[in-house]
């Protein structure tokens, strides 16, 4: 065998041998996980839930993987309309979220998973059980914000459990005495302190400044509320809850004539 062919031949050789790195079966959890990044930024829930499933699969029991597939499910379940589909989505990410906390308690992005998990949940809820569900948001969102104060997403969760606690009516008023043994301390001010600091700290996040605007108009502030709920509602949608907070803000300030 003359010596280019011999060449020719050892090349391929070696060429054959190397691990092809661009495949699905050499991707590393890493690569998985920036398959996911890709995704999600393309708005690509179910892809990028897909991805992490292959990186949970290389790398199990991974607290910060498992945060990311519950809050796929959750961006999922805002597309759907079937309320059992809805539901499973919502409970497969508590699921997820339940596990991402038992693996690492000192994860502050795994207790406000939990919590946005069972706020999702609380639609299928009669008023009794989403009470006793609202004593553990209010827990793992302050959690979420002992182990991190700079998270914007846990002073929304709980300007959310104010505001809706301190707009409840008489009759899940006295259920709540009962459930949490006195009446919570809940106030639409709170509500608009913790809303009004995670806007500081994620302004360009539309939910924080629609259910900002919410709040303004349930204390009465209609005129407030109006004007920054008509701005925000001609803001483009970036998340996947977007939406959702939209159809929100637009009943809510039909509601008070805008």
């Amino acid at each position: 065998m003359n010596l280019p062919v011999m060449f020719r031949l050892l090349t391929t050789i070696i060429l054959l041998a190397m691990p092809l790195t661009g495949s699905a079966g050499a991707m590393t959890a890493d690569d998985w996980l920036a398959r996911a990044d890709e995704r999600e930024a393309k708005g690509d829930s179910q892809g990028a839930l897909e991805a992490l499933k292959k990186a949970d699969d290389l790398e199990p029991d991974q607290a910060e993987i498992l945060v990311r597939i519950a809050k796929q499910h959750g961006d999922l379940m805002t597309r759907m309309r079937d309320p059992e589909e809805r539901k499973m989505a919502a409970e497969t990410s508590l699921v997820y979220s339940r596990r991402a906390l038992e693996l690492d308690p000192r994860l502050g992005d795994a207790h406000l998973s939990v919590a946005i998990s069972l706020g999702k949940s609380t639609e299928f809820m009669g008023n009794r059980e989403k009470i006793e569900t609202s004593r553990e948001i209010r827990e793992r969102a302050e959690r979420a914000l002992e182990l991190n104060p700079e998270c914007d997403y846990a002073h929304h969760m709980l300007g959310r459990w104010h505001q809706e606690l301190a707009g409840i009516g008489t009759a899940t008023r006295a259920l709540a005495r009962v459930i949490y043994g006195g009446l919570p301390s809940a106030s639409y001010d709170e509500a608009l302190h913790h809303l009004g600091r995670a806007r500081e700290l994620r302004p360009d996040r539309l939910l924080h400044r629609i259910e900002y605007g919410r709040t303004l108009a349930m204390m009465g502030r209609e005129a407030e509320a109006r004007k920054l709920l008509a701005e925000s509602l001609e803001m483009p949608e970036r998340d996947m809850d977007d939406a959702e907070a939209k159809d929100r803000g637009r009943a809510t300030l039909h509601g008070i004539g805008g």
